[in-house]
């Protein structure tokens, strides 16, 4: 029986060393090709690492990241992309479906992560951290007394947007805080026993008793320009918004005047409409914003549960399963 040759995986020079070790197995062999590599334009199947993406966001790409698409591109014969993250709506990505490529995302390897972030930033905000760090910098003893005394954040209601593993895992952190969680979700079924639970559309009935609004779905054709200035008006004057989804979930504009106008509280934001987030947005400025990065998900353990999720579904790919 003549041997099949072995399939032709497109990575980073950087991950190599890494997946080298996964890949040791009987049966058929993978080889390893990298951008510029002339085996790149037969590979059947390709990785991005969170290496390949690196600084890059959806709107402003790096070379070395557009090197990395390039040669998928030029890879005709390519079957299979996995990416280290969640979101697939990378441009490269839904070209490469259309294409009729399968991309599959690392569900799972940064949910708790994220969850946790976004925790922090609505304690943060409701511990009034930043204005603290900003006394600090002044060397001025700011008592949280008075007009600047916090409310308790038990008995508050959050409602949480999207109730994938990273809603559940935030909605279950927030419960546990004391909170009261109410849940907007694709389907509308119940999210669990005491959760009000409402479809994506029904998100404006929920709102005039949440203290938080806590953004955490798929960008997808029913969350894109979900909440605009008409739910925002829906929330309480006091009410914060915390965004770990995607930025054009909300209406950034609309955001911004509420805030200005003191609609809202404050807001914990990681992603936006633009990113990097323009010097001159008034976000930057705000005493009551926390601007994050898009760095919700980052951590030192990422990589290697991402390696996980890849390989043994490269393994089932090889054993052609599902």
């Amino acid at each position: 029986m003549t041997a099949r040759p072995p399939l032709l995986l497109l990575c980073s020079e950087q991950e190599a060393p890494a997946l080298l070790p996964y890949l040791r197995q009987p049966g058929r062999g993978v080889a390893l090709c990298h951008p510029g590599d002339p085996r790149a334009a037969q590979a059947e199947v390709a990785f991005i690492s969170r290496d390949v993406t690196g600084r890059s966001t959806k709107f402003e790409i790096q070379p070395g990241t557009e090197r990395f698409y390039a040669a998928l591109r030029a890879a005709h014969g390519l079957r299979w992309l996995h990416v280290h993250s969640i979101g697939l709506d990378r441009d490269i990505y839904q070209e490469l479906m259309r294409r009729g490529v399968l991309v599959t995302p690392s569900h799972g390897a940064s949910d708790a992560v994220v969850a946790q972030t976004a925790v922090a930033g609505l304690l943060a905000l409701a511990r009034q951290l930043p204005q603290l760090m900003r006394a600090q910098q002044r060397r001025s003893w700011e008592a949280l007394l008075d007009e600047r005394l916090p409310r308790d954040l038990e008995g508050q209601r959050a409602v949480v947007v999207g109730w994938g593993g990273i809603g559940q895992r935030i909605g279950r952190l927030l419960q546990a805080l004391g909170l009261e969680v109410s849940v907007a979700r694709h389907g509308g079924a119940p999210a669990g026993p005491d959760i009000r639970t409402v479809r994506y559309d029904g998100l404006r009935d929920i709102l005039p008793s949440a203290s938080w609004l806590v953004l955490a779905c798929p960008l997808t054709d029913a969350t894109r320009g979900l909440v605009g200035a008409d739910q925002l008006a829906a929330l309480p004057a006091h009410a914060h918004v915390i965004n770990v989804a995607r930025g054009h979930v909300i209406d950034e504009p609309a955001l911004i005047r509420a805030l200005q106008d003191g609609r809202l509280g404050g807001a914990f934001l990681d992603v936006f409409q633009h990113e990097p987030l323009p010097a001159d947005s008034p976000l930057w400025g705000m005493e009551n914003v926390i601007v994050s990065p898009h760095s919700a998900g980052f951590s030192d353990g990422n990589a290697a549960r991402v390696r996980d999720i890849f390989v043994g579904r490269l393994r089932r790919w090889m054993q052609e399963q599902p």
